[in-house]
């Protein structure tokens, strides 16, 4: 049986045509880069991975049935190929809401340049500036208390006394964070690039004893961390809803979203500065009081 196998498959190679030049060549090699692009853009590491695995399994052995029928096989051939071909329709009507997604695809204008533009979505950088001022808006707005600490590096770092996030920065999650019915509300966030590393991290205190009695522990939180380490800590008040930045052991309140925005970008290395604005920025006459009485916590 296996020797009449061996003869048909010979049998069948030696009835191609085995002519190969170099447009045959040009062809495979455009055929077999257009299936990884493919494989690799939409199937791989998704749940469709396993689907593809399954039609190259039902390939093959449709493969098997028709040499099956040719080696005087045929009731195993058949029984073979008719499983084949029923399990195929049945992938048409379980697969149906996926066929007619991938179909609406294929209908739309710019189908192509979505495959192209998807490419990188995951690669897209977040636009760390954005998430934190929209936070500090919605924090400030809504008076719940916050510290965000800046880290760029982790080695001189408080974050191993906290919980381990290693998540992408954004809004909801930071909002989510600081939410007063949340474990790790009361801690500090440490942030690297646009990373939240970890929540609910414990800082030190500043000792300075010419501090102001109207700052609370997250502002004397936020001031001691930046007199120990290179951060820059932003800081929202529970009780005025105040913004405010610490770097350098001093302490700057914001009034506007606009001037916020600015010196997130050059603490954070978005924005050239001029060298002047970078040793003024911060400066204790440029600091605002806070006039309200009472511990901001």
């Amino acid at each position: 049986m296996i020797n009449d196998i061996f003869t048909y498959i010979l049998k069948y190679i030696s009835t191609l045509e085995m002519t190969f030049n170099w447009s045959d060549f040009i062809q495979i090699v455009f055929l077999a880069g257009l299936l990884l692009f493919l494989y690799r853009k939409f199937i791989k590491n998704t749940s469709s991975e396993k689907f593809v695995k399954g039609l190259l399994i039902l390939v093959c052995a449709w493969a098997v049935s028709e040499i099956m029928m040719r080696v005087d096989l045929k009731i195993i051939g058949m029984f073979l190929k008719s499983i084949v071909t029923l399990v195929s329709l049945s992938l048409i009507v379980i697969f149906q809401p996926e066929l007619r997604r991938f179909l609406g695809f294929l209908g739309q204008v710019d189908f192509v340049t979505k495959i192209f533009n998807q490419n990188n979505k995951a690669e897209q950088k977040i636009d760390v500036v954005k998430e934190l001022v929209e936070s500090a808006k919605y924090l400030s707005k809504s008076h719940t208390g916050a510290l965000i600490v800046f880290q760029s590096d982790l080695r001189n770092t408080y974050s191993d006394v906290g919980t381990k996030l290693n998540a992408d920065l954004s809004t909801e999650l930071l909002l989510t964070i600081f939410h007063p019915n949340t474990p790790l509300h009361d801690g500090a966030v440490v942030i690297n690039g646009d990373k939240i590393i970890s929540a609910g991290v414990l800082l030190p205190l500043t000792e300075d004893p010419k501090l102001s009695w109207k700052y609370g522990t997250r502002h004397r939180a936020a001031i001691g961390m930046t007199e120990v380490s290179d951060a820059a800590c932003l800081v929202v008040s529970e009780e005025t809803g105040d913004v405010s930045i610490a770097v350098d052991g001093s302490l700057k309140k914001y009034e506007d979203l606009i001037t916020l925005k600015a010196d997130l970008e050059k603490i954070l290395g978005y924005k050239e500065e001029v060298e002047e604005d970078k040793k003024t920025i911060f400066k204790i006459n440029n600091f605002m009081t806070i006039k309200r009485t009472g511990k901001d916590e």
